[in-house]
């Protein structure tokens, strides 16, 4: 993927900290365009028709909450969202919002460019990669496997694999792959995920796989990344 095709709109109200990102994703390769008002945001997105968005949580005029909400009911750009609210993570990252990713302020300039980089593949991967996914999932057979050589797991860890493949790169929190995983709603400590992930991970990289391909996001939760 050559990044001088894309073209990535930051809005942002912290001039300073706009131009540090401009500068880093021009060195980068990418074009950019700043907007620092809440307002401006989505007539400006008509206009620029980026590739990926840089969206701060706490802007004037409309907040990036609104502003995510309202590019998500027409458009499927990527959007990553930047915050200092730990707090509203879940949410941003949730149904409600629909965030692709986000970055907690006080951020490295350089982590975000990765960030963007990695976003950016997942939603416009190069057209002449035909290397067949690592792993292959039969929701209806209940099975899963690496190469051809088939997973063995629980109905836990086969539930996990998929929510976490379905979604790559979103990130979950504990309590929101507990609801998944038990439907009954039953007690269930949030430190058991860890435990299945823990296993997950263990087998997959027994079959071939690796176990990296599940990440830990720190005081947060886990996402899957091939």
């Amino acid at each position: 993927m050559n990044p001088i095709h894309h073209h990535i709109m930051i809005v942002e109200d912290e001039p300073r900290l706009a131009a540090v990102l401009g500068d880093y994703l021009s060195n980068a390769g990418y074009t950019h365009y700043w907007v620092a008002n809440g307002n401006d945001a989505i007539p400006a997105f008509h206009i620029e028709h980026p590739d990926l968005v840089l969206l701060d949580l706490t802007l004037p005029g409309r907040n990036g909450i609104e502003i995510c909400r309202e590019l998500r009911v027409q458009y499927t750009v990527p959007i990553i969202m930047i915050t200092a609210r730990v707090e509203e993570i879940d949410r941003l990252l949730g149904l409600e919002v629909g965030a692709d990713d986000y970055v907690c302020k006080p951020f490295s300039p350089r982590e975000v460019v990765a960030r963007v980089k990695a976003v950016l593949r997942r939603n416009y991967p190069v057209q002449n990669d035909v290397l067949a996914p690592p792993i292959k999932i039969d929701e209806e057979m209940h099975r899963a496997s690496i190469h051809g050589t088939v997973l063995d797991l629980t109905s836990v860890e086969f539930r996990l694999l998929c929510i976490l493949h379905r979604s790559q790169g979103r990130v979950f929190s504990r309590d929101q792959l507990l609801n998944h995983l038990y439907s009954d709603h039953r007690v269930v400590n949030d430190r058991t995920i860890d435990s299945h992930v823990k296993n997950l991970r263990r087998k997959l990289a027994e079959t071939g796989g690796d176990e990296n391909w599940i990440k830990s996001i720190y005081g947060v939760g886990y996402r899957m990344e091939l």
